[in-house]
């Protein structure tokens, strides 16, 4: 469903990426941890088509990345980049005008779950609630890949449960291929049926959750610890 083929992505004398490769396949949970600086927001940027490769090449379902993959990729920014004077209803609306896999049912299911008046102006929310948000447009489209940086930055610890009961209430994981950046990695582990270690614009390791509690008796966050002590 992914291929990341050899991509390299460098900002004038700064190198983002490193040769990554990876394939995953379609459908579940990946988490992609790492520093910060690690190269997480650029390689998913480079996945939603927003960041092209220096070197390397991206494919989707066999589809080359560009800026078009948002027909069939949901990304959602660890930045606000909605209009501050709409309220949060006009952005729904205006969310289902640009996608046509925008759910306006899940829409509504989503704004009550997360206790979200439609009437309010997106300028007078909480960074919490603007975070809350944009989870719900991300999450409303039936896109086939979702791409999310950072979905519980700026949220109070004490709701980050729920949000994190929203992710897998409304998720797909037979039909949707999920990757999360986080650095709230023991809040979010329980959802990852994958995780990729990247550090220095590389990629350290891509391992099954599963593998990593059962057969080596670590949890996600002992794992990343123990790849980040090794020498890069």
């Amino acid at each position: 469903m992914i291929s990341v083929n050899q991509v390299s992505k460098r900002y004038g004398t700064k190198t983002a990426l490193q040769d990554v490769s990876i394939d995953l396949p379609p459908g579940g949970i990946t988490g992609l941890v790492g520093e910060n600086g690690s190269g997480k927001s650029t390689l998913l940027k480079t996945l939603a088509g927003l960041v092209r490769p220096s070197r390397g090449s991206v494919q989707i379902d066999g589809t080359r990345v560009t800026r078009r993959i948002a027909s069939k990729v949901a990304y959602l920014s660890e930045l606000d980049a909605y209009y501050s004077f709409y309220t949060v209803g006009d952005m729904v609306n205006f969310q289902a005008s640009q996608f046509r896999d925008f759910n306006r049912e899940k829409a509504q299911e989503m704004l009550a779950f997360m206790n979200l008046d439609p009437s309010v102006k997106l300028k007078t929310l909480s960074k919490g609630n603007r975070g809350r948000v944009k989870i719900v447009l991300t999450l409303s489209r039936d896109a086939p890949v979702i791409l999310m940086d950072e979905p519980l930055s700026g949220l109070d610890p004490m709701v980050r449960e729920s949000i994190v009961k929203s992710l897998i209430s409304f998720i797909d994981v037979d039909k949707q291929t999920v990757i999360i950046t986080t650095h709230e990695i023991k809040e979010m582990e329980a959802l990852f049926d994958r995780v990729i270690a990247i550090k220095g614009g590389r990629i350290l390791d891509v391992a099954d959750t599963e593998d990593i509690r059962d057969r080596q008796g670590l949890s996600v966050v002992e794992w990343m610890t123990q790849h980040y002590s090794l020498p890069s």
